[in-house]
């Protein structure tokens, strides 16, 4: 079991280090004919797409802003020929679970659920209605899916599966004399649990010692931070939906104690972490509306469409925090993330 653990945990390594330069899933895009095409299609009846937000952050937000406009783009725009059902569920499973309700009894034509927690409620309420999921880093692994490959059911959509590798590479160049790294995370969230444990077996292989540090609920996230101040040289955190919203309280123990944060992705650095190598969930929001298009206006069934991953990352270092916490950005770094993807907070 543990050699089959390894391996599969190998793959998934190679996989995130290649997630920028591989090809995705086939998706045709719809231009502004076909856009046109679905809008007249869909005169005669309003159709009804539900989503559910698990929490509000910079990067869930990004991926529900790229599927409106995505949709927009293909001719379905809300209040004309589709109307927009949106609920955040305020980082509350049990809300999760009544919004999910709520969307099935209003007889929804297709669903979004943003985030893992968010579209495992959706999933466990639903078996008929098209579901789309975006923010989750493998359906298969939070079994909303057979397989990534063959979903099998009413669901698919697409991963935010980010390099993790690659993010920790970032973390040795940044800090190369680090020997301790924290592993912050929330211990209910099973996306994150994926992610750290690529984490560690990168960490292993640059000579890094890591060190769990999880919160279960969004209180104990400042408590968590200052635990480690003097215990460790620097902590990393993947896309965590908790952490992400508390990056505040993140940064305000973190930045005096010099402790450098590498995030899963941008939004986070721009709440006051130093750096990453993440994708961009803008784009993941469009590459989902694409799905959604298929589903809507082709026909197609969520069974046969693969879940689809992001080819679009970004490296985005956070100067202001370099400068608060003690760290020389090299010029190779600072040459590759050029002043577009440089934020300044």
């Amino acid at each position: 079991m543990k050699k089959t653990l390894a391996l599969l945990l190998a793959g998934v390594i190679a996989l995130s280090a290649a997630a920028c330069t591989s090809s995705t899933s086939a998706s045709s895009a719809a231009g502004p004919a076909a856009g046109s095409q679905a809008a007249s299609g869909a005169a005669e009846k309003k159709l009804k797409i539900g989503i559910v937000q698990l929490v509000e952050h910079p990067a869930l937000d990004a991926a529900y802003k790229g599927f409106v406009d995505g949709l927009a783009e293909a001719g379905y725009v809300d209040g004309k020929n589709i109307t927009l059902d949106y609920q955040n569920a305020q980082n509350e499973q049990a809300n999760c679970q009544t919004i999910a309700s709520k969307l099935v009894n209003d007889k929804s034509d297709l669903i979004l659920a943003i985030a893992t927690p968010a579209a495992q409620a959706v999933a466990n309420t639903t078996k008929d209605i098209p579901v789309l999921v975006t923010a989750v880093t493998d359906p298969a692994d939070a079994k909303l899916v057979a397989s990534n490959e063959k979903p099998g059911g009413n669901v698919t959509g697409t991963s935010d599966l980010t390099p993790v590798a690659e993010q920790m590479k970032l973390l040795k160049q940044l800090v190369p004399n680090a020997k301790k790294v924290a592993m912050l995370y929330c211990s209910n969230e099973s996306n994150s649990k994926f992610q750290v444990e690529i984490a560690k077996k990168s960490a292993a292989g640059l000579g890094l010692e890591a060190v769990d540090a999880t919160v279960s609920n969004s209180n104990e996230i400042q408590q968590v931070v200052q635990s480690l101040v003097g215990k460790v040289d620097a902590i990393y955190t993947p896309t965590d939906n908790m952490i992400a919203s508390g990056m505040a309280t993140v940064s305000m123990v973190a930045q005096p104690a010099k402790l450098p944060v590498i995030v899963g992705e941008s939004g986070m650095v721009e709440n006051g972490g130093l750096a990453t190598y993440g994708i961009n969930y803008y784009n993941l929001g469009l590459l989902t509306a694409k799905q959604a298009v298929k589903i809507l206006k082709d026909g197609a069934k969520p069974a046969d469409m693969p879940i689809e991953y992001s080819t679009d990352c970004d490296l985005t270092i956070n100067k202001e925090v370099a400068e608060k916490v003690g760290v020389t950005i090299p010029q190779e770094l600072l040459d590759k993330s050029g002043a577009a993807s440089t934020a300044s907070k």
